[in-house]
């Protein structure tokens, strides 16, 4: 992943260069040749989504100087990219916090282990209903039909059983070694606040909106508040593009690599259009 970008601009292999000298491993090799089992571990995973974003970012910014967002915003992980894409973070900062914050998360799942679970196609009422009868707790807001669900390995295993026999249209196990953004996470948070207290954070050039009250953030300390809380809150990504709708976006832009958000986005307003960086020839598809 990424390496289109790597092979083509300057300006990407200068950050994978300059990430590779920052990290204790080769991260330019893990993502280009994998392989994957490597590649989707979380200690490993977190760095390899943050400079791949990264890398095609500034390359956006090269491409289009004038383009001025009306504002920001990463899902997870994705809040530390938004927070370096909109100046707020120093990228040799970021990827710093990033390392720290996959390894703490990696940890705090071999010692408190956890699942997750995305739901679709309950109500909320039902899914409320759901956390209450199996002790799971709502880990991500996605889209108006999906919500993940978190959890000790027990509780995700009773919400799949009770959310197939309640109606749900699907409800699959996702691929995750923890249980994030859950109180399982707490140690995690612990370990976050003491990194990020070793690092500058800015006012972002760009409004930013924050995983965790879907709000925009300006304050650099809030940011860093705020930060640590998502470790162990639910993402509202769906509030989130909405605060941005409502503030008017009519055009969102995703970088690599995947398109999952720009999908949820069709089911969050159709009318607003979505546009996935996933390779230099989607740039076209922004001119």
């Amino acid at each position: 992943m990424g390496k289109a970008f790597y092979d083509r601009f300057e300006v990407s292999r200068s950050l994978y260069k300059q990430a590779n000298a920052l990290l204790d491993f080769d991260l330019t090799a893990l993502c280009f040749e994998g392989p994957q089992e490597a590649l989707t571990q979380t200690q490993k995973c977190q760095p390899a989504l943050f400079v791949t974003s990264m890398a095609a970012f500034l390359v956006f910014r090269e491409a289009f100087p004038s383009m001025e967002p009306v504002g920001v915003a990463g899902l997870s992980l994705g809040e530390l990219t938004a927070l370096t894409a909109a100046g707020a973070l120093k990228f040799a900062d970021a990827l710093y916090v990033v390392k720290a914050r996959a390894e703490a998360m990696a940890s705090c799942a071999v010692h408190h282990p956890g699942a997750m679970l995305a739901i679709v196609g309950l109500p909320t009422e039902a899914l409320e209903s759901l956390c209450a009868d199996s002790n799971a707790s709502a880990a991500n807001f996605n889209a108006p039909d999906q919500v993940v669900l978190s959890g000790t390995v027990e509780s995700i295993e009773r919400a799949q059983k009770l959310a197939t026999e309640r109606g749900a249209k699907r409800a699959i196990r996702l691929e995750v070694s923890g249980a994030f953004h859950s109180g399982l996470m707490q140690p995690a948070a612990d370990e976050l606040k003491r990194v990020l207290s070793k690092i500058s954070i800015g006012p972002p050039v760009y409004p930013i909106i924050s995983n965790v009250t879907a709000g925009f953030a300006s304050d650099p300390e809030t940011i860093r508040q705020l930060l640590v809380k998502q470790i162990v809150s639910p993402v509202l990504w769906e509030p989130s593009m909405r605060a941005l709708i409502k503030a008017g976006t009519t055009h969102f832009i995703e970088f690599p690599p995947a398109r999952i958000l720009t999908g949820l986005l069709r089911r969050i307003d159709s009318a607003v259009k979505g546009i996935a960086i996933d390779e230099p020839k989607d740039f076209e598809k922004v001119a």
